[in-house]
């Protein structure tokens, strides 16, 4: 039996809370540890204790070992848990926990080396039986071995990075002449990502489902499988949407999938939680992909439809337990949806967003749960990964756990900033995912980039925005109460900017908080019923509603249903002028580190060529010119770090473009 009392976890976000959580109800002390950039997140203080790692880039506080060992010795700490991504899967880690008498929780480092290489433990999966698709995976990484053995699986075929996960270090490459490209930026994502830019290649299945199933084992000889999880719903190979139990699997299928996982899990002698994971093709065939020796991020489905806590099933195997339930004892029940939400802009190709996150307030209810890190004005920084929350809905049948998540996400508040949250709504209504069809391709198919367009507020929405900010005023005035008069109607132009325009509006004052909004021959009745907060319930032209606002500086964030906007009054603004920067110029999408500037000054460009690589929330973005022409100066270098909106590079047009 291995005794311990106080957990370190090593991670943040969500994932730490999580942790936390468990721990605390199973007696046990937590430390947190924390970059400069998370002083003020929630697992900082939800924790007993807290230890200042270093700076916000990971490799300077996250993923530095020797820091996180002396957090651990300064707390005096003698457990690890290492959540999900960092360093829960090094296998360098785990051999460092146990030669300092710290228990890992977390599988042995021999499991860790084995699975954490894809290559070799696709090696081991094939000598197990495991079914597997056919590929190469072998040590020679030329360029020109690759083509080769390309050529002799048969485009299109599958680039993967052999260490790491979350989609980066891949690339789906239809066609012979895009292969090398391919190699060349799979190899460069995974080099800063993982450390190492080994990878193999696989024969691409079209449009499968991506099916994972849950094991668990103990130091006993004991391996169970929890049932699936269906994450099908993908972009840029990172999921989005996930469910359990799968719409595409039967119970003949599940055993089959189970067999097999628990099959992979004993041949690499595991122990503690892991996910097994594989392609399902159209006709029940599946093939091995990988396998996370870690808890995954979509663990909370499976903990809604079996009802075991799986964090406190890592803790008790750490101590040297028996598994809680064994295999004739896991019965699933009922069904459940995930959603992971994003700092992304879906309709500008997911780029990562960064900002601040003004007002956090998620759905709260029968069925509900939300794992997040999140407080009221948390700087959303370049540092980490985009998933800020996950979303999740219980149900007795599917459509329950799809209509309360549907719900859930209309009423949860990001307000402040750019997320997911209205595509996910999007999604969950689609009549492939409500039919239970959606494949890898379900993105692509039913999304296209081309398709993608935001949602805009209507008139009427900026209407009851300008009645809001007018209201606003008259609140923190006390212009509302001081010498009001019913009998002097006050008429007051107002112009509210939403993004780039600007719509104007006459503002009649009929009472304390009722007003006559006009807008050309358009006019809405508004009251306002609730005292002034981040909630207030509206009487709109005779129907009620409830929305959500917050105030950032001279902005009013405002959530009129699933609808998000930002809005300003401007009436007395001095006109803007244009900006004359121009298509020529090249600025940076969003926060990041610059991986290159692949021009210089002088050198001609054409339109659509790459002229910076930029590396973000742990992606890396290509940006291209949008115009042919002449470099004339370029404004950064590589490994500088960018704000949003910084010039990059400037190209000054052809005369003839």
């Amino acid at each position: 039996m291995s005794r311990f009392s106080k957990i370190l976890i090593a991670n943040r976000g969500e994932i730490a809370c999580r942790v936390i959580r468990t721990a605390h109800e199973m007696g046990y002390s937590t430390v947190a540890v924390y970059s400069e950039a998370d002083a003020d997140a929630l697992h900082v203080a939800m924790a007993d204790e807290a230890v200042l790692i270093g700076p916000a880039p990971v490799g300077e506080s996250y993923l530095d070992m020797d820091r996180i060992f002396s957090a651990a010795e300064v707390t005096g700490a003698d457990a690890i848990h290492p959540g999900y991504g960092f360093l829960s899967e090094n296998a360098a880690f785990a051999k460092a926990c146990e030669e300092r008498n710290i228990t890992f929780i977390g599988p042995s480092e021999e499991a860790i080396d084995v699975m954490g290489n894809k290559a070799e433990a696709k090696r081991r999966m094939i000598d197990a039986g495991v079914p597997c698709v056919p590929g190469y995976e072998g040590e020679d990484q030329s360029d020109s071995h690759f083509i080769k053995a390309a050529d002799e699986i048969g485009f299109p075929v599958m680039v993967k990075a052999a260490a790491g996960g979350g989609g980066r270090g891949m690339r789906l490459v239809a066609k012979p002449e895009k292969l090398e490209k391919a190699l060349a930026t799979a190899r460069s994502e995974a080099e800063n990502a993982f450390g190492s830019g080994e990878l193999i290649l696989e024969k691409a299945v079209i449009e499968p489902r991506h099916i994972e199933i849950q094991v668990f084992a103990d130091s006993h000889g004991n391996v169970v499988h929890l049932g699936e999880r269906d994450c099908s719903i993908q972009r840029r190979h990172q999921k989005v949407i996930e469910e359990a139990p799968s719409p595409a699997v039967s119970e003949e299928l599940r055993q089959k999938m189970g067999a097999a996982a628990v099959a992979a899990a004993k041949a690499i002698n595991y122990r503690g939680a892991g996910t097994v994971e594989f392609l399902l093709g159209a006709d029940g065939s599946f093939y091995f992909l990988e396998m996370n020796t870690r808890l995954q991020v979509e663990h909370p489905v499976t903990e809604c439809i079996t009802g075991f806590d799986l964090v406190e099933w890592q803790l008790r195997v750490a101590r040297g337990e028996v598994l809680p339930s064994l295999q004739d004892d896991i019965v699933l029940f009922g069904h459940a949806i995930e959603a992971r939400l994003y700092a992304e802009d879906p309709y500008k190709d997911f780029l990562p967003r960064v900002g601040t996150l003004v007002s956090w307030r998620p759905a709260i209810g029968e069925g509900l749960r939300c794992d997040h890190g999140l407080v009221d004005g948390i700087e959303i920084t370049p540092h980490y990964d985009a998933m800020i929350a996950k979303v999740i809905a219980y149900g007795e049948s599917r459509e329950d756990a799809r209509l309360r998540l549907i719900r859930s996400l209309e009423q949860t508040q990001d307000l402040g900033l750019t997320t997911n949250r209205q595509f996910l709504i999007d999604c969950l209504k689609h009549d492939a995912f409500t039919n239970g069809e959606a494949t890898t391709g379900f993105i692509e198919s039913y999304f296209p980039k081309k398709t993608r367009t935001r949602p805009e507020p209507t008139k009427q929405d900026i209407a009851l925005a300008a009645s809001l900010l007018f209201a606003i005023q008259q609140h923190d005035t006390g212009s509302d109460t001081d010498g009001w008069d019913s009998a002097a109607i006050n008429i007051s132009p107002m112009v509210v900017e939403v993004g780039e325009n600007k719509h104007s509006f006459q503002i009649q004052q009929n009472d304390l908080s009722s007003y006559l909004v006009r807008a050309g021959e358009e006019e809405w009745n508004i009251s306002f019923l609730d005292e002034f907060d981040t909630e207030i319930r509206v009487l709109l032209n005779g129907v009620q509603k409830t929305i959500h606002f917050a105030e950032d500086t001279d902005l009013l964030h405002i959530a009129v249903g699933a609808l998000t906007f930002s809005a300003r009054e401007v009436t007395l603004a001095p006109a803007g002028s244009a900006d004359g920067a121009g298509d020529g110029r090249i600025a940076a999408p969003m926060n990041g580190r610059v991986i290159d500037i692949l021009v210089k000054a002088g050198d001609k460009v054409e339109k659509g060529q790459i002229v910076a690589m930029l590396e973000a929330m742990k992606m890396e973005h290509e940006i291209p010119a949008r115009i042919s022409g002449t470099v004339t100066s370029i404004g950064a270098k590589k490994d500088d770090q960018v704000a949003s909106k910084a010039m990059l590079v400037e190209i000054e047009a052809e005369e003839d473009a």
